[in-house]
């Protein structure tokens, strides 16, 4: 499932490539992908420009010039691309939108969605998140006060949305290995040292993720070099049974919540 970095990646590039841009069509195959009929959809939405795209959590929300806003989560297995329509996947597409010549397709929304709303809307069905971990706001004394309201496993908080948004499985791994923490630790078993190495390796293992264009598997646009990237940076999530980079431990994975949890049972304690 896509998190912050990735989501990140996709906002970059999307007000690079579409925002400012009149949406001059569209094309849904999958209704379940919308929340409105498609005529009110297609009625709210067409010949309205983008105005610019932004990101809350693992959200992306396009605002167009009539106030509304498409709100997107990719959930497991959705992607987009962005070309003409002899450069499309070939995937099936649940919805288009076209900006002349050129298009953007989403795929694999089986469970994620492409909703219109208006702000107020908007701005309710996102209340419960928490912070962003890359807001400059978010101090390190904003994360340790926040941290010590919290009890529970280490692993099953950081993907806790109401906690900080944006992390998911992958980067929980990378934060907690970059910060040579057992991911199975009970967050009240944490000295304080731990927690501010912690909430430093959130930071730059964040950063790092969006600089290096996430993991997914799919370039955004022909040419693509960026979206991506992350894959080669993972020095933990999904390498069970490999050696550790750092001191050639065996990687082993625990189920930590129904959730993959791996970890290098001699770099993290």
């Amino acid at each position: 499932m896509p998190e912050l970095p990735e989501m990140e990646n996709y906002k970059i590039i999307l007000n690079q490539r579409v925002a400012g841009q009149v949406i001059t069509g569209i094309t849904v195959t999958r209704e379940k992908s919308i929340n409105v009929n498609v005529d009110l959809f297609r009625k709210s939405v067409l010949n309205q420009k983008v105005v610019t795209v932004n990101r809350r959590g693992k959200h992306i929300l396009f605002q167009l010039d009539n106030n509304s806003v498409l709100l997107l989560h990719l959930m497991l297995g959705g992607w987009m691309f962005y070309g003409t329509d002899a450069e499309k996947p070939k995937r099936t597409i649940q919805v288009q939108l076209s900006f002349g010549e050129e298009n953007l397709y989403f795929i694999g929304l089986r469970l994620g969605y492409l909703h219109l709303y208006s702000p107020a809307e908007v701005e309710n069905r996102l209340a419960h998140l928490g912070p962003e971990p890359l807001a400059a706001e978010f101090t390190k004394e904003e994360f340790l006060k926040t941290l010590a309201l919290k009890h529970g496993r280490l692993k099953t908080t950081l993907l806790d949305q109401e906690f900080i948004a944006g992390i998911g499985n992958c980067y929980s791994a990378e934060i907690c290995f970059d910060a040579c923490i057992k991911p199975v630790r009970d967050i009240d078993e944490l000295h304080e040292k731990e927690r501010i190495r912690l909430f430093n390796s959130m930071k730059s293992i964040l950063e790092k993720g969006v600089r290096y264009g996430g993991y997914m598997e799919h370039p955004f646009f022909n040419g693509d070099i960026v979206t991506g990237g992350f894959q080669d940076q993972c020095l933990i999530y999904d390498r069970e049974g490999q050696t550790c980079k750092r001191c050639g431990t065996i990687i082993v994975m625990e189920m930590v919540s129904s959730r993959k949890t791996f970890y290098c049972p001699n770099c993290q304690r």
